[in-house]
């Protein structure tokens, strides 16, 4: 009943930059925050930028700096700008949400995933 999906990944040059989007939809009453990881091959799943419903951020500090999570809340979507790409950048980027579909309780869900791929 609630699905994240996200775009906006690809190939980009070092120094390049995309922009992620993700998308909340489904019964969803609130989402409490939302956030972006990130998984490269032979590595554990790393936390990347978070953002609350009232717009706080925090950063890994592997990207303070160069990433900017932000939202667009009447469209229930997180953005993750990447600008200054490194290889070390490319991995599977997963959005995750914190959703209240009801006012009593509340959930993580998890996006599919879109590939950031940063050539040297």
């Amino acid at each position: 009943q609630v699905q994240l999906v996200e775009s906006g990944g690809g190939l980009v040059q070092t120094g390049g930059s995309l922009r992620l989007s993700c998308a909340a939809s489904g019964t969803i009453f609130s989402i409490s925050a939302m956030g972006w990881y990130r998984q490269a091959p032979g590595k554990q799943r790393e936390w990347v930028a978070g953002i609350t419903s009232v717009g706080s951020t925090n950063y890994a500090d592997s990207v303070k700096g160069r990433f900017t999570i932000s939202r667009d809340n009447a469209k229930n979507t997180v953005y993750l700008q990447m600008n200054s790409l490194k290889p070390e950048d490319t991995a599977v980027y997963y959005c995750n949400g914190l959703i209240r579909r009801t006012p009593g309780t509340q959930q993580t869900y998890w996006g599919q995933g879109t590939q950031v791929t940063v050539s040297s």
